[in-house]
């Protein structure tokens, strides 16, 4: 097969994959009381804490199963923990933010050839994993669930949020694909996922762009809130950048390609919300610091 056929048969699948699971991921954020969101949430953070296992580069069943139900464990305390819905999530998307910053740091250094000591350990890319997928959790059910005190009509501007934060991940995420594909010449991180370029970038911070400046006029945001939500995707989607490139990274240290292949045309759990983990703190801690959680309850149809 030839590797033009083999790209329009992989593009296919990723097409009739997100089509498939679009809806229902936008049926069940609606839907979903958030104690149900939370429950469906952690199921994909297990299945992506079983792909981190083999990142960490435990391939045994056991290992792997070990880490899921460590990772079950700390969903469980921090669904518990008294102070979450006001305190303990902010912990958590702060922590996350300290940790891209030094994913940053590595990624600069790979490219430079400049060894990274703590890559090489274990126990490092076991804490981690547990950095990666507990604040993403934490993050989106926490803007589900709370970011609601604007709300009139019975809407909850929760799930609208978050739909909000997966339109422009996903729509970034597709305009860097389709744009990088098409004109893509240089490289944007040629060691660690060769595959981006910096014509991608544009193009999917574009479209990142595009749909908050419709955002802005559907929700009817005042000037300076409609400010603050095109800053807020653009830094989002810069942030979700930055975790593809640092899953590459892990990746790229063991020699695979995907994190699984759970998703036929995506690769696994992890390939799939990679962009999220980094994104959905950075988005909820702006959305808490800001009033748009009240505007999109207030001004809701």
């Amino acid at each position: 097969m030839s590797i033009i056929a083999v790209r329009g048969t992989n593009l296919l699948q990723r097409i009739v994959t997100a089509a498939l699971l679009a809806p229902l991921v936008v049926w069940g954020i609606l839907v979903l009381s958030t104690r149900y969101f939370s429950l469906v949430l952690g199921a994909v953070v297990l299945v992506g804490a079983w792909e981190w296992a083999g990142l960490v580069g435990w391939n045994r069943w056991a290992s792997r199963a070990a880490y899921s139900l460590g990772t079950a464990v700390l969903l469980y305390a921090a669904s518990q923990w008294y102070a979450f819905p006001t305190h303990g999530w902010l912990f958590l998307s702060t922590a996350a933010l300290v940790w891209w910053c030094v994913a940053l740091d590595w990624i600069v250094r790979f490219e430079q050839g400049i060894a990274i000591e703590p890559l090489a350990s274990p126990v490092a890319r076991t804490l981690i994993g547990w950095t990666v997928l507990l604040p993403f959790w934490g993050a989106l059910v926490a803007v589900h669930q709370y970011a609601d005190s604007g709300a009139n009509n019975g809407i909850n501007s929760g799930p609208v949020l978050v739909i909000l934060l997966m339109i422009l991940i996903w729509g970034a995420d597709s305009g860097a694909y389709f744009v990088g594909r098409r004109f893509g010449k240089r490289r944007l991180s040629p060691r660690t996922s060769p595959g981006k370029s910096w014509e991608g970038v544009a193009g999917g911070l574009l479209v990142a762009v595009l749909v908050s400046v419709i955002a802005v006029f559907f929700a009817e945001l005042p000037l300076e809130q409609g400010i603050i939500l095109v800053a807020l995707s653009f830094g989002t989607v810069m942030l979700s950048i930055l975790g593809d490139i640092t899953e590459s990274l892990f990746k790229r240290r063991i020699g695979i390609k995907d994190s699984g292949q759970i998703l036929p045309g995506h690769g696994g759990m992890l390939d799939r919300i990679d962009s999220l983990t980094a994104a959905a703190p950075f988005f909820a801690l702006v959305v808490y610091a800001t009033d748009l959680k009240n505007y999109f309850g207030a001004t809701l149809p």
